[in-house]
């Protein structure tokens, strides 16, 4: 019993730690899965290679879906926002909307772009349904001049990290179990 009290520090911070690794986790209900569209595209110029901007879409559909996507079915109408401007890249509220999600489009880069082809990847975020926004890759790709402004593109949805919070939690955990540590030591 007379070790007690300089065990006690050490007994409640492990009570603690215990209890921080066994205490429900606030999830958010992110969207999963990948869709992919296809459609036809106008631009701005009668060349891919100087392309700047889709100011036309036509007969975009779902192509295929799956996770949270899934319940669209293909050959869904999807609506695109018009003008796109890829170069520069521009920030496009409602890209893509279908089946009651969303995409917003925060940043592209022109992966490759001559007088043949076209490829864009990007970044943003998905909402809709009822799931927490959700960030979102995209990538649209084309060929010309066989294609007659044919396009293709996907879009998918990861996970987002929780920001370091488990990682902060944990470490200001170790650190007061050191300082407990040293406290009893001394003592």
């Amino acid at each position: 019993m007379k070790n007690l009290p300089k065990k006690l520090p050490i007994l409640l911070a492990a009570i603690f730690v215990a209890t921080l690794l066994a205490a429900p986790q606030a999830h958010a209900t992110e969207i999963t899965g990948a869709i992919t569209f296809a459609g036809g595209a106008t631009f701005d110029t009668n060349s891919l290679a100087t392309a700047t901007q889709v100011i036309a879409w036509s007969n975009t559909r779902v192509v295929s879906s799956d996770g949270d996507f899934g319940g669209i079915a293909p050959n869904t109408s999807v609506a695109m926002a018009i003008p796109w401007i890829f170069n520069p890249s521009t920030a496009t509220p409602g890209m893509w909307s279908v089946g009651g999600f969303t995409f917003d489009l925060s940043s592209s880069t022109v992966v490759e772009q001559d007088s043949h082809f076209l490829l864009i990847t990007g970044v943003g975020t998905i909402t809709g349904n009822g799931f927490d926004p959700t960030a979102g890759s995209w990538s649209f790709s084309t060929q010309a001049p066989g294609s007659k402004g044919i396009f293709s593109f996907s879009a998918s949805s990861d996970a987002v990290p929780d920001g370091g919070m488990t990682l902060t939690l944990l470490g200001a955990t170790l650190a007061g179990l050191e300082l407990i540590r040293r406290k009893v030591r001394s003592s």
